[in-house]
């Protein structure tokens, strides 16, 4: 099972690595944008595919936690407890973190919707 490390997936370097930048864009002055330097176009993202994409994600750290569970349980020797336990700790880390992002989107729908045009 590739769950772990699969593609579209974010490991905790990259993560870090992006809040260093957006901690360095908010020191520079002027919000981070140098005067004269060119703008760069950045890179096309669709949400609707990234969305998906961590969903799937997070449906593979599930899947791959419960198969690791039962294999623990059945007494597989290639399975040992900690294992076990780290995939079924991701799974609900990614789970709850996607729980946490579908009320904010909720939310800013709720927003959007009660605004006065």
């Amino acid at each position: 099972m590739g769950g772990i490390g699969g593609i579209g997936a974010i490991d905790g370097g990259r993560i870090e690595a992006m809040i260093a930048q957006l901690k360095a864009a908010a020191a520079k002055p002027g919000g981070g944008v140098e005067a004269g330097a060119p703008a760069q176009p950045a890179g096309k993202v669709d949400f609707a595919d990234a969305l998906k994409a961590s969903l799937e994600q997070v449906s593979a750290n599930q899947i791959e936690a419960g198969e690791l569970g039962k294999r623990f349980t059945a007494g597989d020797n290639a399975v040992s407890l900690s294992d076990a336990m780290i995939a079924m700790q991701k799974a609900s880390i990614g789970f709850q973190a996607t729980v946490q992002v579908r009320n904010k989107l909720v939310s800013a729908y709720h927003e959007i919707m009660n605004m006065q045009v």
